[in-house]
């Protein structure tokens, strides 16, 4: 009979290991992992050298900034025994311990977290109390971390005030919460309270190129750039929202592109919102309204389109005044921004930046949101023709004010006095169009500056060049508007016939024109040829008065 062998149970594979997300994958082990929290690393720092640890602290701020995160780095720290055994508190726990181990997987016995937002009664808190009192078992310091404190009801802060105050020697509390303004003041006074910062777009997507590096994922600067301002300073949104992207990407190896990315949050494409921005300042409302159109048909949120607008005058507003660029802005945005910051004056662009305010605001509550867009977008364009109060009240007071209606009741004899002579009217077009802007009518001015070509300049007679596209509306606007600025009556025509260049046009041709003047100059010439790859920098040209 063969001898029979036990082989024992057959291979098994081995479990594939259960996924985690990006957001629990790369939390902050160690204070350095912490992003954008410097000044309270540091004070921390200089607490547990000095040996001056308060016994309770609260952190604070938007979510996904690392509150939760820095209590338990505080708890490591305070808990921290070193590699052999001997170590004491520290701001760069060792993370080899037992007490370092234990507290990163969570189950150390001596650091309790509570949710307050599931345990909100006097009871939960009569636990902590109770269980206050007994020393630690396994740690230097018995640490309980409260997430959400605000949460509480007033009866559980009332009962956790007299041991907040005067806790036995060996217990901390580490509290965390979104919203400070609702913890009482009372419990406030007893803690050492640090306020977390918004991370930087910057910083959050300097974090994602090394998270993506470290997956071993191709993505875009650009589509970096997209989640760290839609994380809005939040790194565990940020990279919910990249893993998000990686999942979207599909294929390995596919990398993650900035239009998929902005095409996966609903963002109004760039360079659709710089066109639309300039079609505003045309005052073409049939384009500007198809364009909105387009984007809305795309899956993109009016209201986000609004805001892209905002943030279109904002940052041009930024660049007139001369704040640093944003490193992460595309090369093309920052260069638009800069041109519409050379043509654009302040007033301008405060009043842009209040009727999309409002619009905004009008949209975010409209029951019909695209048509309310459409309806903040035409405000826009025709705004040029509204007056300003302060503007009419002083020239109503100097009698400079256009004429209204005749009075239905007969007016007194006027009394005798010294006649005005009539205001001289602007001698060149350029002249007419600044007379424009420094009073009321600064969209118009603006595009005169950009559409309109002259075919002659007569005061009081305008004619322009029918060869040109004339933004809808804008020769209806003109007439009333130059009788309102210029106190006469002028004669606005179009003419089939070409015209002079535009304002810009002409701005930027004369700047060329200069420009070429520099580099033909002897010694200027003589210099490029000795050095074939320079390159003129630094000119300004000079500043020239359009009037």
């Amino acid at each position: 009979m063969a001898d029979s062998f036990d082989l024992g149970e057959p291979p098994q594979p081995a479990k594939a290991e259960a996924y985690r997300v990006l957001a629990r994958k790369y939390r902050p082990q160690t204070f350095s992992e912490l992003i954008g929290q410097d000044a309270m690393v540091q004070t921390l720092g200089n607490a547990i050298k000095r040996d001056r640890l308060a016994h309770a602290f609260l952190m604070t701020g938007v979510r996904g900034v690392g509150k939760t995160s820095t209590a338990r780095l505080i708890a490591k720290a305070l808990n921290c025994v070193g590699p052999d055994g001997q170590g004491g508190p520290t701001i760069d726990p060792c993370g080899q311990c037992e007490p370092c181990r234990a507290i990163a997987e969570g189950r150390h016995i001596d650091v309790i977290e509570m949710d307050a937002a599931s345990h909100t009664g006097v009871d939960d808190v009569r636990e902590i109390i109770e269980a206050s009192r007994y020393a630690a078992v396994a740690a230097r310091f018995k640490i309980y971390i409260v997430d959400e404190v605000h949460m509480l009801s007033k009866n559980a802060f009332n009962a956790l005030l007299k041991t907040l105050e005067e806790p036995p020697a060996h217990v901390k509390f580490l509290f965390a919460t979104t919203e400070v303004n609702k913890v009482p003041i009372t419990v406030l006074s007893r803690c050492q309270r640090f306020d977390l910062r918004r991370i930087t777009a910057e910083k959050l997507a300097a974090h994602f190129a090394a998270v993506c590096e470290k997956e071993g994922v191709v993505a875009e600067p650009e589509a970096l750039a997209l989640i760290a301002r839609a994380a809005e300073g939040s790194a565990r949104d940020g990279l919910s929202i990249l893993d998000q992207a990686i999942a979207h990407a599909g294929l390995e190896g596919q990398g993650v592109a900035a239009d998929a990315v902005r095409q996966m949050l609903g963002l109004s494409d760039r360079g659709a919102v710089r066109d639309l921005f300039a079609l505003l300042l045309a005052g073409d409302s049939a384009a500007a309204l198809a364009s909105l159109r387009r984007q809305y048909n795309y899956g993109v949120d009016p209201q986000a389109v609004l805001r892209a607008l905002l943030e279109t005058v904002h940052g041009i507003t930024l660049a007139k005044v001369g704040a640093g660029e944003d490193p992460a802005q595309a090369l093309e945005e920052r260069a638009a921004r800069t041109d519409w910051a050379t043509r654009l004056s302040f007033p301008v662009l405060h009043r842009l930046w209040q009727l999309m305010l409002k619009g905004h605001d009008e949209v975010a509550h409209a029951v019909l949101p695209i048509e309310a867009a459409e309806m903040a977008l035409l405000r826009v364009i025709h705004a040029s023709q509204l007056p300003d109060p302060g503007d009419l009240a002083r020239r109503l007071a100097d009698g400079t004010a256009p004429a209204g209606p005749a009075p239905t009741l007969p007016a007194a004899p006027p009394t005798p006095g010294p006649v005005a002579q009539a205001p001289a009217l602007p001698p060149t077009f350029a002249a007419l169009v600044a007379l424009l802007g420094d009073r009321t009518h600064l969209l118009l001015a603006e595009r005169l500056k950009n559409c309109a070509s002259v075919v002659r300049y007569a005061p009081p007679e305008l004619v322009l060049s029918n060869a040109r596209p004339i933004p809808g509306g804008m020769m209806d606007e003109l007439a009333p508007a130059l009788r309102d600025t210029t106190g006469a009556k002028w004669t606005v025509t179009l003419e089939n016939a070409p015209g002079a260049l535009t304002l810009v046009e002409a701005a930027k041709a004369a700047e060329t024109a200069e420009r070429d003047a520099v580099l033909a100059t002897p010694l200027v010439r003589a210099a490029l040829e000795a050095f074939p790859d320079a390159v003129l920098e630094g000119w300004t040209p000079p500043q020239r008065n359009t009037a």
